[in-house]
């Protein structure tokens, strides 16, 4: 009996990890928390839902091959389940099925509680992320693209960390501006969404910038982090939007003179 028990908290324990193992592994290779996590349990569950990110799933080779293996193990874990729980109920005595079913109970309730615990999430969320990065080969991003514009423009979600060059910064003292890079919004930890952020506004751990620029260009302030080199690549960013600024006036002044040409 206690065996049973053992086996069927077991699973769903491990189920759960499994998920949120996925999740940030979704989440590492550059879409939102909230798509990442919507799609791992789809496919741990078997749902199977038909939306434009599932495509963008099957159309990215590395969140394939985790939303796979996570219906692979889905299938078996289910089943797992079940049969352990059926396995508990069949081998409790009718004196005893009551306190069995309030042990089950019991039991999935702190399993609740476990996984809502922003302490725990947090803690384990960082744990996964860091022997994800070291042991695996995924494309690491703190950057999910929202929508892709024209060229190499996108409008995409960055996430701050402590160690970012962005921490703690004004937008007036960031001039991401200089660098091809527009804050269209900050959504910040507690709920709270910025929709048209001043100079003044000051950006803190945990906020989640909405920016319109070049994906290079984001992806480096991305991987930019605190310090000298910070500041250097910072200068080497506005060097390189001056290039393409200028790459882009030459073409257009081409165009101009062909026009003319023309009439």
């Amino acid at each position: 009996m206690l065996a049973a028990f053992i086996t069927l908290f077991a699973i769903i324990i491990i189920s759960l990890i499994i998920t949120r193992i996925a999740t940030i592994a979704l989440t590492l290779t550059g879409i939102s928390r909230e798509v990442a996590r919507f799609q791992a349990r789809s496919a741990l569950t078997g749902a199977g839902f038909t939306t434009s990110e599932s495509e963008k799933m099957m159309n990215h080779p590395v969140r394939r091959r985790i939303l796979m293996l996570l219906m692979l193990v889905g299938n078996a874990g289910i089943v797992t389940v079940i049969a352990s729980a059926i396995l508990v109920v069949a081998n409790a005595g009718s004196d005893n099925i009551e306190v069995q079913g309030l042990v089950i109970i019991l039991g999935l309730t702190c399993l609740l509680l476990l996984t809502k615990s922003t302490w725990v999430d947090k803690r384990l969320s960082r744990l996964i992320t860091i022997a994800l990065r070291r042991w695996t080969d995924l494309e690491t991003s703190d950057s999910a693209s929202l929508i892709y514009l024209g060229g190499d423009y996108q409008v995409s979600e960055l996430e701050v960390s402590p160690e970012d060059w962005l921490a703690e910064k004004t937008l007036a003292d960031s001039k991401l501006a200089d660098e091809g890079l527009l804050v269209l919004g900050i959504q910040k930890p507690g709920g709270k969404y910025i929709g048209a952020p001043v100079a003044t506004t000051k950006i803190m751990d945990r906020d989640v910038l909405l920016l319109y620029g070049r994906g290079g260009a984001i992806q480096e302030l991305d991987r930019r982090r605190r310090g000298l080199r910070g500041e250097v690549a910072h200068v080497e960013a506005i060097a390189e939007q001056q290039r393409v600024v200028d790459e882009q006036e030459k073409e257009h002044g081409q165009e101009d003179e062909m026009n003319q040409d023309e009439e």
